[in-house]
């Protein structure tokens, strides 16, 4: 439900008032909750008035699915694929009419798609939209039917024997090879205390899958741990691990990590499908400033580069791309990571291992008697590390490396707070690179809308700075799994490290000066980027304001 929609219904009706919309609007992005639970919280109306209200205006009645447990003849009724392409369960059937519940019962053209699929007269009604998509993920969850058909195959008995029974390893297979289908990066198995959830991202977003019975968490966690090569006896302490699968085809190497928590071990696969990554610098979409500058640093002979921004930002994926570049034959190429995610023919590459003592620094030193010409740090974490990458680019080596911080100039101050020296910064740092990667909307789905006034003033615009410009959003469809975004991109900016950058460096100014002055020197913002990709039709603005 598009709620910068339904809230300019409400205050059109009269029933919010006009100065509630941007608070109201700012708590959803912020909290990820529904408009119903945030207008209810603000104490504007309570969930039923709004479901009631929004039942009103589309003419239609308003039902409470709290404890509906729906019969096997209605939910045959409505297949799988329209469930999830068109988010809709079916709440009931009279003969001639099908009552389905929508999860944005806005979108008009659901319920004429899905009467024209089944041929019945088809009847919407109002329901919470929290109900509606916790029933869709109880009866219609991904892969629910072929995994339900191995689950009734499995023993009722618990135990660690069934690690190894048929059942058990076909439905982790079905798993992972649902999740890799749908381009998944992470495969999460979490024990609770009366469930089991397995849960995937695609594109930054977590999906639940059908749940499995609570009792076979153990079975299916040891399946993984086997798989893995890892000790399934040991359960107090965590592990790591690899697996390397042929899905489709496709070799996909998974990284395993396994967490011991109070209701059993909680498992999490890394997903590194070398054939969905491309890891080329012109693949990155990298506007043409940009990718010249790129080609320009990281042909220097010495400096220092970085890539900065939050986990899963795609920073090591730049880094690799960088990398892809200078991996010539004149040039000895080395890395440090933590751990080595992708194999590159022609680069040396050494996995951290904290646990004997082969931190980032020591493999850093060691580096350094090798001969190198280009060197990658996977992370700089702290100041002993830093200090010798630094050395090494005043010693003629090309250092290239990442931060955790939330945007280019910040880089500069994180390195200060780590206690590296103003002066030794600015004598070996050459660039910056601050990134995010944002959803884009499904080509395949995408439907223009025109903004209210509230949502451009978020994103600081006004409506005669937009003209004509086309604003869009994703309906959902079979392409996207019915989510609106398929696939990400990135957003950048970049701190260029002149001299008037320099010289404000070894003045230690704080990092909103160093952003305003880098600013002033043409430095296009996150905010300002993400401006681009909606005017280029490839993203919303709901996923812009969320990452900038």
């Amino acid at each position: 439900m598009n709620h910068s929609i339904v809230l300019q219904m409400l205050v059109d009706q009269g029933i919010v008032s006009e100065e509630a919309v941007d608070d109201v609007g700012f708590e959803i992005n912020q909290s990820g909750l529904s408009l119903a639970k945030v207008l209810a919280k603000k104490e504007l109306m309570s969930e039923d008035q709004f479901y009631l209200i929004i039942a009103q205006m589309l003419g239609t009645e308003a039902v409470n699915l709290e404890g509906f447990e729906p019969p096997g003849e209605l939910l045959a009724m409505l297949p799988v694929n329209q469930a999830q392409m068109h988010q809709a369960f079916p709440v009931g059937w009279d003969g001639q009419t099908l009552q389905v519940a929508l999860v944005d019962p806005f979108h008009h053209q659901s319920l004429e798609d899905i009467r024209f699929a089944l041929g019945v007269e088809i009847q919407l009604v109002i329901a919470p939209v929290d109900d509606v998509a916790e029933m869709l993920r109880r009866h219609y969850s991904r892969g629910a039917g072929e995994l339900k058909e191995v689950l009734s195959q499995m023993g009722t008995d618990e135990g660690e024997e069934l690690a190894s029974e048929a059942p058990i390893i076909r439905y982790v297979d079905l798993v992972m090879q649902q999740a890799i289908n749908d381009r998944a990066s992470d495969i999460h198995f979490e024990p609770f205390e009366h469930d089991f959830k397995i849960r995937y991202r695609v594109d930054g977003a977590l999906y639940e899958m059908a749940p499995p019975p609570r009792h076979m968490a153990s079975s299916i966690i040891s399946r993984v741990k086997v798989m893995a090569n890892l000790n399934i006896a040991e359960r107090r302490l965590p592990q790591d691990g690899r697996i390397q699968r042929d899905v489709g085809g496709r070799s996909v190497d998974m990284r395993v990590s396994t967490l011991p928590t109070q209701f059993g071990e909680s498992v999490v696969l890394r997903v590194l499908d070398r054939s969905s990554v491309n890891l080329s610098l012109e693949a990155l979409g990298l506007p043409v400033n940009l990718h010249n500058y790129l080609l320009r640093t990281i042909e220097l002979p010495n400096g220092i580069f970085i890539v900065t921004g939050p986990t899963g930002s795609g920073k090591t994926t730049t880094l690799y791309a960088c990398l892809e570049k200078i991996n010539t034959i004149d040039a000895k190429v080395l890395t440090a990571e933590d751990p080595v995610e992708f194999d590159i023919d022609g680069i040396i590459q050494v996995p951290v291992n904290d646990g004997i003592g082969l931190t980032f620094s020591r493999v850093l030193r060691a580096f350094l008697r090798q001969d190198p010409d280009r060197i990658m740090v996977g992370e700089t974490r702290d100041v002993e590390t830093a200090q010798i990458a630094i050395q090494a680019s005043l010693t003629g080596h090309l250092v290239l490396t990442t931060l955790h911080t939330n945007d280019a100039p910040g880089a500069v101050t994180r390195l200060i707070d780590m206690g590296v020296e103003p002066f030794m910064i600015s004598a070996s740092l050459e660039g910056v690179l601050g990134q995010r990667l944002i959803r884009k909307v499904c080509s395949q789905c995408r439907t223009p809308y025109e903004p209210t006034e509230a949502m451009l003033d978020q994103l600081g615009l006004s409506p005669h700075e937009i003209g004509d410009k086309q604003f869009y959003y994703g309906a959902g469809c079979t392409h996207c799994n019915s989510t609106g975004y398929r696939g990400r991109k990135g957003i950048y900016e970049l701190l260029d490290v002149t001299e008037p950058i320099r010289e404000l460096i070894n003045q230690r100014a704080p990092g909103v000066v160093l952003k305003q002055k880098a600013i002033e020197l043409g430095m296009t913002s996150l905010r300002e980027d993400g401006l681009r990709l909606i005017y280029d039709g490839e993203t919303s603005i709901e996923e812009v304001l969320k990452y900038t």
